[in-house]
């Protein structure tokens, strides 16, 4: 079986600008590439392709379902409180999970939601 060597994830986004900015200046991503309507971004390991698609029904109407990414970060805490900083919506408070992990989630401006967990010393 062939190995799957990194991830990407595409999310469609109502306002291309406005998303950039947010990923950009609050969670601090890095653009590599735009495209007539998308923009190419990533911090670290993560990936993300981001499309404009104006009038597009948000996806904060899905509720709990509308979490596109679990991502592994290294120091939990520090994240927090660098997002916290940035004044990003939190969706989860930084908590101890009994799954072993450290985990927080945020919404986009989109209604997006992303979790991030780092794994607890045993």
């Amino acid at each position: 079986m062939s190995d799957i060597l990194a991830s990407t994830f595409v999310l469609a986004v109502n306002d291309l600008e406005l998303s950039k900015k947010f990923f950009m200046e609050k969670l601090g991503f890095a653009e590599n590439m735009s495209v007539d309507g998308w923009s190419f971004l990533s911090r670290g390991a993560c990936k993300l392709r981001l499309g404009d698609c104006p009038g597009i029904r948000p996806m904060s109407d899905a509720q709990d379902h509308s979490w596109f990414a679990y991502l592994h970060v290294q120091d939990a805490a520090q994240l927090y409180n660098e997002i916290v900083e940035n004044r990003v919506e939190i969706w989860h408070e930084l908590a101890d999970k009994p799954w072993g992990m450290r985990e927080f989630a945020i919404v986009t401006p989109d209604g997006h939601r992303i979790v991030f967990g780092e794994k607890l010393p045993v």
